[in-house]
This record gives structure tokens, sequence and C-alpha cells, in this order.
């Protein structure tokens, strides 16, 4: 009797044992899988449907988009219970835009639609058709190349040097993802992960995949992104990316101000030149206003990490992007400030190196490479801010980073003319 007894607690133990596993597994979702010829029209999930002891209400949503240029654009927007980040595969991984309450980290491009990049011509207006879809709130730019447009030299499939043409930021943005899935964490914090591959490759060519996280905490006013770029091909690969983040109302306005741990600022051209002294102070909207870009060398922590922030007039509304140097040695910040119709933005972009023609970066010592099968990784946050105090403790970390980069290096900030 003692022995059946044991047997039947020990088999109705069985039930809660494997109920106590399963909910230490994540919850894990496929949208879309170009090797297995499926994609999701349209999803969603949410805190309601995947249990978990979070105790903050969130939601992912997968829709595909129709009408214009946009016919088949599919996007996934993300709400945390705090921010909402709308995300898009079929251009890259890109995100659209990201909301917090009034808050808005995105900017008003002429171009309305959320562009199926089918109907991008990288090639027009010599090569700067990347603009044509040009709309996201964050876009990245490589992989093979970025920055301006222009010719380089290449080794062709007979082995023999030959000329092509780069276009404006690569091809990265304008590729789909070959596969996206959601992975929700059962356990504290109960992140949310949305992973994709987006690949950039060819025969005799470049043969490089990105594999992209936007890791996002319910309840949090921040987000990550940790990529990862491989080279899977046989022989050695140049690569470049850059974090195209790109700001508009609210955060944009006359007197508006960009913040970093600046150890030296370079005028891109003559243009750039005649602002120089008012690089990081923003202008109202200005009609006929040519673009102005500026080459950053930034200090980093005893960790060599760095932020950079974007803040109104106000100072209580910001909104800051951290990252390592290691991986992310440079940084360009893009003004914009013409008229509003034309598109009233600025961009704060880390990058592997500064957005000149590939050629230039080159010569320069900035275009790195990867040996075969090997990768490299970047991770950013992204976090955004409200109310005076919010933003003064991103000042303040700023600030911190600044004291600590010079106290190990000693060098003061260097505004540098276009000459040096």
């Amino acid at each position: 009797m003692l022995r059946l007894t044991f047997l039947i607690a020990l088999v109705s133990l069985v039930p809660f044992q494997m109920a106590f596993a399963d909910s230490a597994v994540p919850f894990q979702h496929s949208l879309s899988s170009a090797a297995n010829s499926h994609s999701d029209a349209s999803w969603r999930t949410s805190s309601n449907e995947v249990k978990t002891d979070c105790p903050h209400k969130w939601s992912i949503e997968k829709k595909t988009l129709h009408g214009g240029k946009q016919e088949g654009v599919e996007t996934i927007t993300i709400d945390n219970g705090v921010i909402r980040i709308v995300l898009c595969p079929t251009r890259g991984m890109g995100i659209l835009h990201v909301t917090k309450g009034d808050l808005q980290l995105k900017w008003d491009s002429p171009i309305k639609e959320v562009v199926n990049p089918q109907y991008v011509n990288l090639d027009s207006r010599g090569g700067l058709g990347w603009l044509e879809g040009f709309n996201e709130f964050m876009c990245r730019c490589g992989l093979e190349s970025n920055g301006h447009p222009g010719t380089d030299k290449f080794i062709n499939n007979v082995g023999d040097e030959a000329e092509m043409d780069l276009t404006l930021h690569g091809k990265i943005a304008n590729i789909p993802a070959s596969s996206v899935d959601v992975v929700v964490d059962r356990t504290a914090p109960y992140a949310i992960h949305i992973k994709g591959q987006v690949n950039e490759k060819l025969l005799f060519g470049p043969k490089l995949e990105l594999h992209t996280e936007l890791v996002v905490i319910p309840g949090e006013s921040s987000f990550q992104l940790v990529d990862e770029i491989k080279n899977v091909g046989a022989q050695e690969q140049e690569f470049e990316i850059l974090y195209h983040a790109n700001f508009g109302s609210p955060l944009l306005e006359a007197g508006a101000k960009v913040v970093a741990p600046v150890k030296s600022v370079k005028p891109f051209n003559d243009r750039a030149a005649e602002g120089l002294n008012t690089w990081n102070v923003y202008d109202a909207p200005t009609t006929g206003f040519v673009e102005q870009v500026y080459l950053l060398e930034l200090a980093g922590d005893d960790s060599n990490h760095t932020t950079a922030l974007l803040h109104n007039k106000a100072g209580d509304k910001g909104a800051t992007i951290s990252w390592s140097l290691a991986e992310l040695p440079h940084l360009t910040v893009w003004k914009n400030t013409g008229a509003l119709n034309d598109g009233y933005v600025t961009g704060i972009e880390p990058g592997t190196n500064y957005p000149n023609n590939r050629s230039v970066e080159r010569a320069a010592g900035r275009v790195p490479k990867l040996q075969p099968g090997a990768s490299h990784q970047m991770t950013l946050k992204f976090g955004l801010h409200t109310g005076i105090d919010e933003v003064g403790a991103a000042l303040k970390s700023i600030g911190m980073i600044e004291f600590e980069g010079k106290a190990i290096d000693g060098n003061a900030t260097r505004v540098e003319s276009l000459q040096q």
C-alpha cells in the first residue's frame, strides 16, 4: 500500500514538473521564413495570450500594407506598455517610428508611404535613388559600402581590377528580411525579442549576413538593437555599417541641441565649415537650407562606451543613443533644417566609418574587414526621456563620460578646420 501511494504521488508530480519546466521556455513564433516559403500576412499576440508573471501589459502585431508603393510591405508593432515601436522587415528591419506619449522618434519625410524596395531605383539621380524610400526613424546603411555615391575599385569575376559605381548608403535598407522570429521570455524581465536575418550576397562578390535582434523590456522607456554582421564567404571581405537615426519634431526645433562627449569635430565640406561654431545647435525650418554634416570623435567611459543626446529647446524632451566605441568608433551628425515640406530632420549616426565614399574611407583606414567565417557585433541602446529630470540625468551621464574620457587620454575638445 505504501508503494502504491508513492507511485500515485510521483505520477501526480509529473504534470507539475512539466508545467514548471514549460514556464521557463520562451514563447516562440516564426513570422516569416524564405527557407520555408512562409509568411504571416497578419498576426497578433499579447500578454493576455502569453501567460507570464509580467506586471506590464504588452502586445505584438504584424500587418501587411496595401496601396501605392507600400503594397506588400510588412510592419511589426511592439507595444510594451510605455513605448510603441514600429519595425519594417521589408525595409531591412529598419525602425519606422517610436512613440512615448507625446514624444516621438520620427521625422516628417516628403515620402509618406512605407515604400516597397521594388520601387526604389538605387542608381537614379547619379546614385541618390536611396532617397526615394527614405522616411524611417532608423535605417542601416551598408553592408558592402555606405556613404556618398561615386566610383570605387574592386576585383571582378576574372580577377582583374575594375571600377564600380557605388550608390548612396548601400543596399541593406532596401533588402527584405529572409526570416523574422518572435521570442518572448517567460522569466523576468520578460524581454520581447524580434529577430531577423537580412542577406547581402552575390556570386563573385560579398557574402554578408545581418543578424539583428530588437530587444524590448515591458514597462521600460528604452530598447536595444543587437546586431551581428557575418562573412559567410571563403575570402576576406570589407564591410561598412552606419546607423542612420533621424529626428524631427517634437525634438528638433529652433534651439534644440545635440550633446555628446566630443573630443573633436570636423566639417564634412566647405558648406559644413560655414556653421562649425554652432554645429550642435539647430535653427527653425529654413527654406533652401543646404545640408551640413559633421564628423565627430567621441570620448568613452572606462569601458569605452559612449552616449549622444538630442534634446528640445526647453530640455524636457530628449532621446539618447548609447554604444561601444570598440564596435562603432565614429559618429556623424547630419543637419538638414530645411522647410517642413522638404524634410526638416537631423541625423545622429554611429558607424564603423564616416559617410564619405568608400574609396576615401579606405584610404583613411576606416573600412574594416572580416575574415572568412568571422563576424562583427554591435549593440545600441535607444532611450526616450521626458521631463527635466530625465533629460538632466542623461546630460549628467554624458558629462561623466566626458570627464572619464579626458582623464584617460588628456585630450580637450578640438574643433577642426576643413583643411585639418
